[in-house]
């Protein structure tokens, strides 16, 4: 068994993300894609498997990934050879390239549970871009908070190409001092009945409140900031969303 580290996307979370998501919603990726302008450079910070990134590719932007998952990387370069992605915790992640238009998809965001490791990376996403750039990302909102959950349960079951079965156990606990949501998770993959393969996953996550992250962003010195409750770009104005979409400058 494979213990990892929080939130790190290993071998058999990566063969089942692939199986459950191979392509990016299309509402998700023409929200971001509208951002884009002709002759842009363009960073997506957790790319993963490029879901986002490769479809930008094939329409001829300048895009480049940074990922911390080996995993997750290899996968992407299967789809794209010659993709420009480099591995690395985003807090590490060192380039003297600047950038017209930094955006993370899929609320990854939350990922960084803790207030100084989030506040770390939002300040190193404005610093990556160039003056007149935005930065867009999303994040998981309250609205995204399940019932805690003392024993784990099957979420999912895929088959694998080789006729192998990949499942994927969970539970839940709810935070509310830190607004965190813990939902440890093991893959374990059968053939026929026998374990062949089993890991863990400490996966967590921040479920943000209206207003929350705008202050997190303010002190990061971003001076314009917009809130936007739908990839329509509706305003925010309650938690009742599932996400918050946000558009920062500078």
């Amino acid at each position: 068994m494979d213990s990892l580290k929080e939130n790190y996307y290993g071998s058999l979370c990566t063969e089942m993300y692939e199986m459950l998501h191979p392509k990016a919603p299309q509402d998700e990726l023409a929200f971001y894609l509208s951002y884009v302008r002709e002759g842009m450079s363009v960073l997506e910070p957790l790319c993963g498997s490029g879901r986002f990134l490769v479809p930008f590719l094939e329409r001829g932007i300048a895009i480049k990934g940074v990922d911390n998952s080996r995993e997750m990387l290899e996968k992407l370069l299967e789809k794209a050879p010659d993709a420009a992605v480099v591995q690395s915790d985003l807090e590490d992640y060192e380039t003297s390239e600047r950038f017209d238009y930094v955006f993370i998809s899929s609320g990854s965001v939350s990922l960084f549970t803790d207030r100084d490791s989030c506040k770390a990376v939002l300040s190193k996403m404005r610093t990556l871009l160039k003056k007149g750039g935005v930065f867009v990302f999303a994040v998981d909102t309250v609205a995204n908070r399940e019932p805690d959950s003392d024993d784990y349960v099957v979420r999912e079951t895929v088959e694998t190409d080789d006729g192998r079965r990949l499942e994927l156990s969970s539970k839940s606990r709810y935070d509310e001092a830190t607004g965190t949501q813990y939902s440890p998770a093991v893959y374990a993959l059968y053939e026929g009945d026998a374990l062949i393969q089993r890991e863990e996953m400490d996966f967590r996550t921040h479920l943000y409140a209206l207003g929350e992250m705008e202050s997190l962003l303010e002190e990061c010195g971003f001076t314009e900031v917009a809130t936007y409750a739908s990839f329509d770009k509706d305003i925010a104005r309650s938690n009742s969303t599932e996400s918050f979409f946000y558009e920062c400058r500078f």
